[in-house]
């Protein structure tokens, strides 16, 4: 264990980092009474074992580490390796960059570009645990009829004959390589869903414990973990021919069918926790979490929803699975999450599917929601769509949601551009209003954001609410309703369902 710290809060000091999937609670000041611990349940999403503050300091460790705010103070404990810690950066922009620099600098490699100038579509509400070669360039013609753009494709679960497998269900999908290249002939690049897991009772298992590229159980068996698709092994990727043949199988889906990248599933660390596991190197399960993660860098566009360290890298990191609903686990911690994304050195964010993607219930759909959740992702490093907004709404309702739609279209150059330079410096293009706007009282505000240091983006978070509070920094901003405001200054603004808020700085 690493030594125990304890720090006294500074006048005005917040923190921030941990667990992506606790960002509501961010920023964590001198009033937090909570305990966070990286050595066990990440809640389904990304973790890093980093704290940045508003007053320039922070902590690192290449290992987990549990901390606690409460009375005023930090204390780091439980740390399984040695914590650094910094000081003197000045303010929350400067601890991050000075984190980034030493710990987890910029790889310089930029995804996919249309990641970021289009919106991304995954057919998973659309086609749930059936899809087929039919039902996904339906899919897609479905998108361009509807007068969306095409954009990122992604097959969803349930394409492949088992976990471990990763050769294409023939039956199912009779011809792959003709309908991925009439999908990019229609505009759309392809990902598939990929998981570590290997389903057991099958003749690959067995091969795959013959070569040893399995996680081992206490006994002389494969450990087995029990997860949203049952029961299954998972393969060791702290062994390096484990990930030569992983990726060898991944590479073949590239080479043959023009598959562009693959959304990396699985691998939260608390699977480990649950089953005790063996491999050729002795990780934690947070590295284990890493060694998948490692396991997407090879590729043009990888996006993982459970992640461990890997800061710096041009990784898309997917906010968790949220329900259709207004509050916490839904909209209401969509910002909060992705702030907190950013803040650890995650850069490329997206956050979940419009309207959510734990929304299979079509009879609780409200239209609202959709709209002001549309509204919300715009800005946001990338969007993503599932369920089709033409078969959802009324044709009020599309309108709006068409709107914001044109209106990422025109955003799509410049999001691309802070790609480019998040690849060579590190720094959010999702960014919470403390980071662009030091020593302005902006460190709890966590329901507007800029998107890099140009636009100020106020969406609406609450049903029904036609109006909301804007909170705007020092210099002028002119709004999209044409309005120009001199900050800094708090004030009220008109928001019915047709607007979403934001603002151009413009000094």
């Amino acid at each position: 264990m690493g030594d125990r710290i304890e720090m006294k809060l500074l006048a005005g000091e917040y923190w921030w980092g941990g667990i992506v999937r606790h960002g509501e609670r961010m920023p964590y000041g001198a009033h937090a009474d909570c305990r966070e611990t990286l050595t066990s349940n990440l809640d389904g999403n990304q973790g890093c074992p980093l704290l940045v503050s508003s007053k320039g300091r922070y902590l690192w460790s290449e290992e987990p580490f549990s901390f606690e705010f409460k009375g005023g103070g930090l204390i780091v404990d439980e740390a399984l390796g040695a914590v650094a810690q910094g000081e003197g950066h000045g303010n929350l922009r400067g601890a991050y960059l000075a984190a980034c620099k030493r710990f987890f600098p910029p790889s310089g490699r930029v995804p996919h570009e249309l990641a970021f100038r289009a919106p991304q579509y995954n057919a998973w509400i659309e086609v749930q645990r059936y899809p087929s070669q039919d039902k996904i360039l339906q899919y897609a013609q479905a998108i361009l009829d509807a007068g969306m753009p095409p954009g990122v494709l992604i097959i969803d679960d349930f394409w492949y004959r088992n976990n471990g497998l990763w050769k294409w269900d023939t039956e199912a999908f009779p011809d792959p390589k003709a309908m991925v290249a009439r999908l990019r002939e229609m505009g759309f690049v392809v990902m598939l869903w990929i998981s570590p897991f290997v389903t057991c009772d099958t003749r690959q298992y067995w091969w795959l414990k013959r070569k040893g590229y399995l996680l081992m159980g206490e006994g002389p068996d494969p450990a087995v973990y029990q997860w949203w698709n049952g029961f299954s092994a998972m393969l060791d990727l702290s062994n390096p021919q484990a990930v030569a043949w992983l990726q060898g199988e991944l590479d073949e889906l590239v080479r043959d069918y023009g598959v562009t990248g693959f959304k990396f599933d699985g691998g939260d660390p608390w699977g480990f926790f649950k089953t005790p596991s063996r491999g050729h190197l002795p990780h934690t399960p947070n590295g284990r979490c890493e060694d998948f993660g490692r396991v997407g860098l090879k590729y043009d566009l990888s996006e993982y929803r459970a992640c461990w360290k890997l800061g710096g890298q041009h990784l898309l990191q997917r906010v968790r699975d949220k329900y259709h609903k207004w509050d916490y686990n839904g909209f209401a911690d969509l910002i909060p999450t992705s702030l907190a994304q950013g803040l650890i050195g995650y850069p490329y964010t997206c956050p979940d599917m419009v309207g959510g993607g734990e929304s299979e219930d079509k009879a609780s759909f409200d239209q609202e929601l959709f709209v002001r959740w549309a509204q919300c992702s715009t800005f946001f490093p990338m969007i993503q769509y599932s369920r089709l907004p033409s078969r959802l709404l009324d044709a009020q309702h599309l309108q709006y949601t068409m709107a914001m739609v044109d209106l990422r279209m025109k955003l799509g150059g410049e999001i691309c551009e802070l790609a480019r330079h998040a690849a060579t410096t590190g720094e959010p293009i999702l960014r919470h209003m403390a980071y662009e706007f030091p020593d302005e009282g902006m460190e709890q505000v966590a329901d507007q954001y800029m998107l890099g240091g140009k636009y100020l983006v106020a969406p609406v978070m609450e049903k029904g609410a036609t109006s909301r509070r804007i909170k705007f920094p020092g210099g002028s901003w002119r709004g999209d309703d044409g309005s120009e405001v001199a900050g800094p200054c708090e004030i009220e603004v008109a928001a019915p369902l047709s607007r979403l808020p934001w603002y151009t700085r413009l000094a």
